[in-house]
């Protein structure tokens, strides 16, 4: 069962390919679901590093609304330029 805490669980591991693909079919079952809409951001800007500019977190800054958004949006720039 592909679950949001299973993706999570998948992420933490590194396996972050494994857990993008569990949270877009959570999304293609539940479109609403803004921890995966959040999560499919996060980690398809991760697949791509500079030095070019990372349109999808582009557009993700631009975009964002909620403080967890924020809080990823962050996590996601401390882990870049590490």
């Amino acid at each position: 069962m592909q679950t949001l805490t299973l993706a999570n669980i998948y992420e933490l591991q590194g396996l972050k390919e494994e857990a993008l693909e569990i949270y877009k079919e959570i999304l293609k079952k539940d479109p609403s679901s803004s921890d995966a809409k959040i999560a499919v951001k996060r980690l398809s800007g991760m697949r791509k590093k500079f030095p070019n500019v990372n349109t999808q977190m582009k557009e993700f800054f631009i975009k964002m609304e909620a403080d967890v958004e924020f809080n990823e949006f962050e996590r996601w720039l401390l882990k870049s330029w590490n």
